[in-house]
């Protein structure tokens, strides 16, 4: 049995949608969040893709935001108490690293779906679905637009894009 992932993903995808908000109402903020977490996910996914990668990393913990809050500038240190840093601490740098490369580039968010695909994670039975991440509409990008800019994410995307080009083409790493 896998071990869950979720905490991680859930705490990720928060992170990224608090530092880079939808525009545009509930339904924005809704779209911008599934988006988020389709990243996520893949990214976790590929981060951790063995039952004993996923359950070291339940057990070990992530790392936390402390270093991405300090990179965007919303460093929370010394702000934040009690529940709202509790989250923080299964925030992961590579995942979410990952997750910016693949919001901002189509052409890397496919191949990375297509190396899940037949997975641990993804042959639970459970169908998965990463439309929105690899084929967006214009109102997923719309509600995106700051989840999607390639400069903004920049920072973070550059953080860990040569272990992802790595792990996707190994050898072939790319520097962008």
């Amino acid at each position: 049995m896998l071990a869950d992932l979720s905490p991680l993903i859930a705490a990720t995808t928060r992170w990224l949608t608090r530092s880079y908000p939808a525009c545009g109402g509930a339904l924005a903020a809704a779209l911008g969040e599934a988006q988020a977490q389709q990243a996520v996910t893949v990214a976790a996914w590929l981060r951790y893709p063995t039952p004993t990668d996923a359950a070291l990393v339940v057990l070990a913990g992530p790392g936390g935001s402390a270093a991405l809050d300090w990179i965007t500038g919303a460093d929370a240190g010394g702000q934040a108490e009690g529940d709202d840093f509790a989250w923080r601490t299964w925030v992961d740098e590579v995942v979410a690293s990952w997750a910016a490369c693949l919001l901002t580039d189509a052409g890397l968010a496919r191949p990375a779906v297509a190396a899940i695909a037949d997975g641990a994670h993804a042959t639970t039975g459970v169908p998965v679905d990463f439309r929105r991440l690899v084929s967006p509409g214009a109102d997923d990008r719309q509600a995106a637009a700051l989840l999607r800019h390639p400069d903004l994410l920049a920072p973070v995307a550059a953080l860990h894009r040569a272990a992802l080009h790595e792990r996707l083409g190994p050898g072939q790493a790319l520097i962008a």
